[in-house]
């Protein structure tokens, strides 16, 4: 997919590249690895939605590790916002997705003992920003996800539904501008699951921030604009909604300079998020 144009006529580079890229685990004392993506090649625009779909063992899992700087290609090369994955370091990868990448898991993974907002925060502590901001802005992305009256409960007081929104409130509070949601309608019924990816749909489409959405669900995988479908580690098909109806939306312009910006280029590198297991695919 070529890239961009804005409807100024500006344009845009691609947020994600990625140019044939393998990955290879090694098991045991096989000599030769096991291939859980072989010559994989697509680009995501800023603000589109992206939905890659495919079977258990499609390599699913394996790509939204290196989509989301979580692992480094065997061969080949994933760019994320123009810079080369494999050529940064760990710290420079934990920098790259805390201020750049919003994750949504299945799990949620929230700290149990720990409220809303401040669940929400966790992403602008590591960035280094000051509590009273900190405070003001987990309100704020609560807020915008329908749960400002929920900023002091704990996960064990909130529905499914409602964990998986404090989960998406703390994937955009530091205004990344990439979401990667791994099947976020895993472990809630059809209803919730309906109301959370409108939630999701609305914030791609208010902020500006690419959405991918990685899941088997066919139904789901159909309000994307666009599908990667992947098979035993290959892209098998893409397809496109509407061919010729216009570019994915602009990217809307961030805030000159986020207070997580300030942080970064002062020094203060974020801590690492909690991280999957790179290994194998479950999914």
């Amino acid at each position: 997919m070529p890239s961009a144009r804005t409807p100024d006529g500006v344009v845009t580079p691609p947020i994600i590249e990625v140019d044939d890229v393998s990955r290879s685990y090694r098991l045991g004392d096989r000599t030769e690895g096991v291939a859980a993506l072989r010559g994989v090649s697509f680009e995501v625009q800023p603000g589109e939605f992206v939905a890659i779909v495919g079977p258990s063992g499609s390599g699913k899992s394996t790509l939204l590790n290196l989509l989301g700087a979580l692992d480094r290609p065997t061969s080949g090369t994933v760019r994320i916002d123009g810079r080369d994955v494999a050529t940064l370091s760990d710290t420079q990868l934990a920098r790259l997705r805390n201020a750049e990448i919003g994750f949504v898991f299945q799990q949620f993974h929230l700290l149990a003992r720990t409220s809303a907002r401040d669940n929400v925060a966790l992403p602008l502590v590591y960035a280094g920003v000051g509590r009273r901001e900190r405070v003001e802005q987990a309100a704020q992305a609560l807020q915008a996800v329908g749960l400002g009256h929920r900023l002091d409960h704990h996960p064990t007081e909130l529905s499914g539904g409602e964990q998986q929104r404090v989960a998406i409130a703390r994937a955009v509070v530091t205004a990344p501008r990439i979401i990667l949601a791994d099947e976020p309608t895993g472990n809630l019924d059809t209803a919730t699951g309906d109301d959370v990816m409108g939630l999701l749909e609305r914030l791609n489409a208010e902020r500006g921030a690419a959405l991918i959405v990685i899941t088997h669900d066919m139904e789901i995988a159909g309000r994307a604009p666009r599908q990667i479908r992947l098979r035993d580690g290959v892209v098998e098909h893409t397809s496109v909604v509407s061919p010729g109806s216009g570019p994915p939306p602009a990217a809307r312009g961030r805030p000159a300079l986020r207070a997580t910006d300030r942080a970064l280029q002062a020094g203060r590198g974020p801590a690492q998020r909690p991280q999957p297991d790179v290994p194998g695919d479950r999914s």
